[in-house]
Order: C-alpha cells, then sequence, then structure tokens
C-alpha cells in the first residue's frame, strides 16, 4: 500500500510549497505574515522540507536508549528520607535525587534501598573531601550507580561564594580526581540559568562555557593528569515545546565537539526537570499541565533522567500528595503514554533538526565570544554574565506585563475569586539576603512575581 501511494503522487519541492502558500496568502507579505522570529533570534518558518538540508541527519551523541523516572528527596530526618526514598521507588521512581544541606549518616538513609533497580543522584550544598569519601567507599561497596554532582561554579554562580574560597575548593576537587577516577564526580547546573531567565542559546554557551572551566582545569592540570568520567547537566526545561526539544539535542552535538578537543568521552549525562520561572500560585493546578508539557520536551529531546517539580513545590512543603502527582505524570508518560517506546524520536524531523543546529550554531558563536573574553569564570567575577541574563529577563517581563506572553490563570483569564493568601506553606517570592559575596549571585525569579504580590495584597 505504501509503495503504491507513493508512486502515485509526485515530489513536491520546498519552492513549490513556497510558491503554493504566497498564491494563498492572496497579496499579504509572507515573511510578516508567516515567520516569527523568537527571543533567541531564530527565525521560525512555516515549514520544513528535505530541501532545506545538504547532507544526511547525523546522530545526536550520547543519545540514551531510555529515560528514568527521578523524583528529588530532601534529606532533613534521615529515617523520613530513607522512609520516602523506599516508597517512591515502590511506587514507580527509576532514580532519587537526594538533596542535603550538612552531613548525613548513609547507612540510614539507604537502609534496604534497592541499589540495583534505581540510580541515585547526590545535590549537597556544601564541601566536604572526608564525607565525599565516605559517601563513596560506601556506595562502591553496594555496587550503586552514583552521580555525585560536586559544582563549585555552580555555587558561586548561584550564591555568589565559594563553597571555601577558590583555591581550597579546586585543592578538594583535584583530590577527589586523583582518588575516585571511574566516578561520576562533576556536574553543571545549568538549570540555574533557565530559572534565572536566560535564553535558550544563552543557557546553551553558559553551560558548555562552564564546563570547559573543569575541563581545561582538570585535563591540563599537572596535578590531576585526570579526565572526568562522565559530566553531568542538569537542565530546566521551559515551555517553548519544540525548541526545549532541540535545546538537550544542541547540548549534546556541542558537548561532543568540546570534548572531542580534550580527547574525553563525547557522552555526558543530562538531568531535566521543569522550569520554576513560569509556575504560578493562582490557578495552580494548570502547573500540572505546564509541567507535564516540559517532562515531554525533556523525554522526546533524550534527557537521561526526568524529575518532575510538583505543581505545588512554589508555595507548599514537600508531601505526599504532591510527590505522587509528579512521579505518576511520568508513569502515565512512560507506561500509558509510551513515551519510553522509541529512544529517538526527534531524529529525521525536519524542524527539530533546523532547530537543533540553528540553536548549536548560535549557542557555538556565543560560547567562542566568551572565551575570548576571558571565560566564563572571568565573566562571572565581571558581572557579565549576570548583566546579560537579566536584560534577557526583563525582556520576557516586558513581554507579560504587556500580555504578548501569557499564562493563563495569572495575566490570562484569571479566577478573581481565587485566594492564596492563606494557603502559603514558603515564601514564594525573591528573597532579598544581606550576605557579602565575591560576586553578584545569579538570581532565580519566576515572571509572575509581581502580579501575585499585588493580588496577594488585595485579598480580604
Amino acid at each position: 500500500m505504501s509503495k503504491f501511494l507513493y508512486n502515485d503522487f509526485d515530489e513536491v519541492s520546498a519552492k513549490q510549497w513556497k510558491q503554493q502558500i504566497q498564491f494563498d496568502l492572496k497579496g499579504a507579505d509572507y515573511n510578516e505574515t508567516l515567520v516569527w522570529q523568537s527571543p533567541e533570534g531564530v527565525h521560525v518558518k512555516p515549514f520544513y522540507h528535505q530541501d532545506d538540508f545538504k547532507r544526511d541527519f547525523q546522530p545526536i551523541p550520547g543519545q540514551p536508549n531510555s529515560w528514568r523516572i527521578t523524583q528529588k528527596i530532601f534529606i532533613d530526618d534521615e529515617q523520613i528520607a530513607n522512609n520516602i526514598a523506599l516508597d517512591a521507588i515502590n511506587r514507580g521512581a527509576e532514580a532519587l535525587i537526594f538533596a542535603a544541606t550538612e552531613d548525613f549518616e548513609p547507612r540510614t538513609v539507604f537502609k534496604d534501598f534497592p541499589f540495583e533497580k534505581a540510580s541515585v543522584y547526590l545535590k549537597l550544598t556544601f564541601l566536604s573531601e572526608a564525607f565525599y569519601s565516605k559517601l563513596i567507599k560506601f556506595f562502591s561497596a553496594k555496587n550503586a550507580t552514583v552521580y555525585y554532582n560536586i559544582d563549585l561554579i555552580g555555587n558561586l554562580a548561584r550564591t555568589g561564594n565559594w563553597f571555601h574560597n577558590m583555591k581550597k575548593d579546586h585543592e578538594i576537587l583535584d583530590s577527589i580526581f586523583q582518588k575516585y577516577t571511574s566516578e561520576n564526580i562533576l556536574s553543571v547546573d545549568a538549570t540555574l540559568y533557565q530559572n534565572a531567565g536566560a535564553t535558550i542559546v544563552q543557557q546553551l554557551a553558559y553551560a558548555l562555557a562552564h564546563v570547559n572551566e573543569y575541563l581545561n582545569h582538570i585535563c591540563q592540570s599537572e596535578r590531576s593528569r585526570r579526565s572526568p568520567e562522565v559530566v553531568t547537566f542538569n537542565l530546566a526545561i521551559g515551555p517553548n515545546y519544540f525548541f526545549e526539544i532541540a535545546k538537550i539535542r544542541a547540548l549534546r552535538k556541542l558537548y561532543a565537539t568540546l570534548a572531542s578537543e580534550y580527547g574525553i568521552s563525547e557522552t555526558c549525562h543530562i538531568v531535566a526537570t521543569p522550569s520554576k520561572r513560569n509556575k504560578t500560585l493562582y490557578d495552580y493546578n494548570v502547573n500540572l499541565l505546564r509541567g507535564t508539557t516540559e517532562c515531554m520536551s525533556a523525554i522526546l529531546g533524550g534527557a537521561d533522567a526526568v524529575c518532575n517539580l510538583p505543581y505545588d513545590a512554589i508555595y507548599h512543603k514537600s508531601n505526599e500528595f504532591g510527590e505522587r502527582i509528579s512521579r505518576n505524570q511520568l508513569l502515565i508518560l512512560k507506561h500509558e503514554s509510551y513515551f519510553d517506546a522509541v529512544s529517538n524520536p526527534a531524529d529525521g524531523t525536519y524542524y527539530i533538526e533546523s532547530l537543533t543546529d540553528e540553536l548549536a550554531e548560535k549557542a557555538l558563536q556565543l560560547f567562542k565570544e566568551i572565551e575570548k573574553g576571558g571565560g566564563f569564570l572571568r565573566q562571572l567575577k565581571e558581572g557579565i554574565i549576570q548583566k546579560k541574563i537579566k536584560e534577557s529577563a526583563e525582556k520576557e517581563q516586558q513581554l507579560f506585563d504587556n500580555g504578548e506572553l501569557k499564562l493563563l490563570g495569572t495575566n490570562y483569564h484569571p479566577n478573581k475569586n481565587d485566594r492564596m493568601k492563606h494557603d502559603l506553606e514558603l515564601f514564594p517570592f525573591l528573597k532579598h539576603n544581606p550576605v557579602k559575596t565575591l560576586i553578584a549571585p545569579i538570581v532565580e525569579k519566576r515572571i509572575a512575581e509581581i502580579t501575585e504580590q499585588q493580588r496577594l495584597n488585595q485579598e480580604l
């Protein structure tokens, strides 16, 4: 049947399609009517055709065969964290992110943990060589798959300070690399850039320049003489569905290009989570829809692990209901919507392939400009990165304030009877902490904050 149909119809060239579209426009300008420009400067056409490509599509380096349903757990009480972890795995989680602000006892937190079934990601907001050594020895004895996610520069960018100081932080990192060469040590937290308002091109370029600081230091250090086993990228996924799919693919291409220059593995590991930037207090159930489509982008783009954001995460403390719903969203995508049936569904789609290449090219150009300017760390210390992100965030904020960027239930079809003042368990707005810092930190801020604060003040 397929052969019969294909033989029965002639191929239509891109030129013929455009001529037909122009005829149907009845005199309206093609570019003004149908071509739109994204914040990244990408001109999006109304259709894409094989004639647009001069060569065959190249496979994305390191594209995973499957993705893991992931849940985040904060270690406050060790026994409670253990109970939540075991329950999450029993209910379908395939990987867990453990966040902590201080030392904990791994034998308690990981008691009866099925390491053969679930991977472990760590997100520690402190740097202790002794504690990391303790963890690595513990997990090695369990034959566990663990990603330690040490990100010195990420901490500097987020807080404005090193963990200790620049020299000591790098000494600790070098020492860990020397002792544990086969472990997944390094990570780049690029969620900060997205949640602070950076464009997709900026996110890609900053993530690449960020990891280049590590590779340059580690691979060329006389003391270290080691290369990272796998670098983990943590990404926040925004609402621009196809662009976010292309973002993950572009990052893999960019990292492979950079890694090849250092002669190391071109495969990176990507953990994706929905953005906080477009999440809202009012009509909060819409966050379920936003999170679902953002997780879909992450899966189709080729993330190794997807950690959903609970719909109430910005204003409620972690709770069983919110975590269960967020986990079930991923379970439905994987087991009922068959988002695990194909490992590379975006391959060969003209639009996404074109977006991938264009985003990668623009990000590579920006990356080269950063390197010419002294590198990511230098530009971070000089405040250039912070300034660029702030400019992008202000442009996006203006679009929201003007109503061009719509958030359902907030600046578009708001429910005036909604009341949230007495439902806030967490402070959902930008916090101003007068702390002395070495550099100006990059600050995360949701688009709807000012509007929400005004509405809260007007509630009876």
